[in-house]
């Protein structure tokens, strides 16, 4: 079958390339664009007031993550260094030998699987863009954000964990599909979890091939055609070659299952992240003297914004949206690599889940604030300028060279994502298809095709439309998130008790 899969990826774009004309980009969208539009208008219906208006999933977002942190008492804050003593500690759950031998990758597996899926070009282009839209304000409430996405992500995770599934082989199958199913079954919702697990899985794999697999790998092309020549070079007129290359890498790894994507993760995941936080600590450095000017320069427009649509309520509404659509708390994506962990003890993985929106919005998306703010080259930010353009042009201010560095990095961030959400998919597929050797390798077959389709086509209308189904994830486990809350604080409270960790008062739920 590999034989086979590597053969089709060969000759596919011979094919493909003839067709995939500017007039089929056209076709396809004129005919898809009525459906997508409508479904996005769906998914993306703006509530607000005034100048402020933002989708109604993603209010519904910033409502459950305020929600999950009162209601576990800010385990974002007191349950941090607990997390870091599970990762960093005498017996990390990074070490196999610590917990159970159910389930098929480490903790360190896992979680570098969850980051690379949201450790990506949302970090480099959406950070900008927030910036140049919302001002430097924008940046400290991303951070806020961050932090009340950490319970958010430890309350789907825990779940994730605690019901997932361990198949005949030995494999494991989890994520927000069961826990909603099983979980609103158990309380006698059978008539609700089961539609909406079905919904979810539906929306995930067209997510899959479109937000987590055709816009990444475009991106990705367009860095290396920027790089080598531009469009009148080799690259530029071959784009379906890279296409090729990233289906056959992506192939290769994800035929292993989930142990050969935490293996690949584990790998890619901590030297992107060191290289482009190197880069960006070099140019920090590099103005350092004006260190003191951006702190306060993001302090100061997070509460007294200047010239931003909405004024303080607009600056604080950006800076949410961006942090959501950053880490992805809530979204249910992460949760499905979480469900293969090897532990006896759900709640452990729920705590090292919280280093996961810390990592990619605190640290990472802050790395891209400071280099864009203390470079200035968010006040040159102009209509229809990309958000990797304008990052981009803040790393050359300092250094020429440096785009050449961050397009490794973006190739890199597009990669991993690519594989996790191939992952994510997969699982959402075998959910509503059935597990099975024959029809997993169809699903990957098919993945690998949507990488060198998406590599040198423009298909905007449905990419809005996979953007659409991303966010509409969220509807089905939020609604899940809140009707077994009380079953997620009753299980971190028994977890804190064995484990003699220090809490809040927490208050068991009768639920």
């Amino acid at each position: 079958m590999l034989n086979r899969l590597l053969a089709l990826l060969v000759f596919l774009p011979l094919t493909v390339q003839s067709a995939l004309a500017q007039s089929l980009d056209e076709k396809i969208d004129k005919f898809v664009a009525p459906f997508s539009d409508l479904f996005s208008k769906i998914i993306f219906t703006e509530v607000g007031f005034n100048e402020v208006k933002l989708p109604f999933l993603i209010l519904l977002l910033i409502v459950a993550s305020i929600f999950c942190t009162f209601y576990l008492k800010w385990i974002g804050i007191w349950g941090f260094k607990h997390s870091i003593s599970l990762i960093f500690g005498k017996k990390p759950v990074f070490n196999e030998a610590h917990g159970a031998k159910d389930g098929e990758v480490s903790s360190f597996g896992a979680l570098a699987t969850a980051l690379s899926g949201t450790v990506g070009l949302g970090n480099i282009a959406g950070v900008a863009i927030a910036i140049s839209v919302g001002g430097p304000g924008a940046m400290f409430w991303m951070c806020i954000g961050a932090i009340f996405g950490m319970a958010l992500k430890f309350s789907e995770v825990t779940l994730a964990l605690k019901y997932r599934r361990f198949n005949a082989d030995g494999s494991v199958s989890g994520g927000p599909m069961f826990y909603i199913s099983h979980g609103l079954t158990r309380r006698g919702l059978r008539w609700l979890g089961q539609p909406l697990a079905f919904l979810f899985a539906l929306m995930c794999i067209p997510g899959a091939f479109g937000g987590g697999c055709m816009f990444q790998v475009k991106q990705a092309a367009r860095q290396i055609v920027t790089i080598t020549g531009g469009e009148t070079g080799f690259f530029g007129l071959h784009t379906w070659i890279i296409g090729i290359i990233v289906a056959i890498l992506v192939g290769l790894t994800i035929v292993g299952g989930i142990k050969s994507i935490a293996n690949v993760t584990s790998k890619i995941v901590p030297s992107m992240c060191a290289l482009y936080i190197f880069s960006s600590i070099l140019i920090i450095l590099f103005n350092f003297t004006l260190i003191p000017h951006c702190l306060y320069t993001i302090i100061h427009e997070a509460f007294v914004p200047n010239s931003v649509a909405g004024g303080l309520i607009g600056v604080i509404v950006m800076g949410l949206r961006r942090s959501i659509q950053s880490n992805e708390s809530g979204t249910g994506s992460a949760p499905i690599a979480y469900s293969a962990v090897k532990t006896k003890e759900p709640v452990s993985q729920g705590f090292v889940s919280l280093v996961e929106p810390f990592f990619d919005t605190i640290i990472v998306c802050s790395m891209t604030a400071f280099v864009i703010i203390i470079t200035g080259q968010y006040l040159n930010y102009q209509d229809g300028m990309t958000g990797v353009e304008l990052t981009s042009s803040a790393f050359a201010s300092v250094f020429p060279f440096f785009p050449v560095i961050l397009a490794l990095v973006i190739i890199l961030f597009a990669i991993s994502t690519i594989i996790s959400w191939a992952y994510y998919g997969q699982k959402a597929w075998n959910y509503i298809f059935g597990e099975g050797f024959k029809r997993t390798k169809v699903y990957q077959l098919i993945f690998c095709g949507f990488i060198i389709i998406g590599s040198c086509m423009n298909l905007n209308s449905i990419l809005n439309f996979t953007d659409a189904t991303l966010l509409g994830m969220a509807l089905p486990n939020l609604i899940a998130i809140f009707i077994m809350s009380g079953e997620i604080k009753n299980d971190t409270i028994a977890y804190c008790k064995k484990h003699n960790i220090k809490t809040p008062k927490l208050v068991a739920s009768e639920d």
